[in-house]
């Protein structure tokens, strides 16, 4: 069963965390509920990426808590891991494999294995034409490499996505394509961060901005 349209799929609760003897995050807040995406703003240095890996249970905070989906990341990181898609800066992908080797191969390690069908749909859903699909993903623009992630993160069926810079280095063209895809998983009910120090991005795709 879905979760309500306005159930909180993510909350960060005064989390604070040092990293080098520096204190980046202090007393952060947040609130992100299903069906929305809420964008968080900062120069570089200020503490986005940071806040991303303390909600993949990467780093130990101080003090403070994060619950992913009803889970506490201090107590249950694989439950929250399990129910989070991640897309970084720039998608990590195996350049000697091909876009459809590396979603089925991301797939299997998720435990979460797709039908032939299913993968070639999601294909279609974020544009990437089929002639590429079986193409090494060495040879990718950084347009072609997000969509490819984009298509895992919708195999996987996870309701939290976490987005790090998605649209930096991407074409006009790329960034409206990108935009439009996100805009197709909040509607489906997804719930989704995106740390970016791109104001105009944010302001035309995000529904808050912290």
């Amino acid at each position: 069963m879905s979760p309500p349209a306005d159930a909180v799929a993510l909350e960060i609760d005064g989390l604070v965390l040092d990293r080098a003897g520096r204190r980046v995050l202090d007393g952060a807040s947040l609130r992100l509920h299903y069906g929305e995406v809420y964008a968080l703003l900062g120069s570089n240095g200020a503490g986005k990426s940071t806040t991303l890996a303390a909600v993949l249970g990467l780093l130990r905070p101080q003090g403070g808590t994060v619950r992913v989906a009803g889970h506490s990341v201090g107590t249950d990181p694989e439950r929250v891991r399990a129910a989070v898609a991640y897309l970084p800066e720039t998608a990590a992908l195996y350049e000697h494999l091909s876009a459809d080797e590396n979603v089925r191969y991301f797939l299997d390690l998720a435990g979460t294995p797709r039908a032939d069908a299913e993968i070639a749909a999601a294909f279609d859903a974020v544009g990437l034409e089929p002639a590429t699909r079986h193409r090494r993903t060495g040879a990718f623009s950084k347009g072609m490499r997000q969509k490819t992630a984009i298509a895992l993160a919708l195999l996987r069926g996870t309701r939290v996505l976490l987005l790090d810079e998605p649209t930096s280095g991407l074409d006009p063209g790329a960034t409206r394509d990108f935009h439009r895809q996100v805009g197709e998983l909040r509607a489906g009910g997804v719930a989704v961060l995106m740390v970016t120090h791109d104001l105009l991005g944010a302001v035309d795709l995000a529904d808050r901005i912290g």
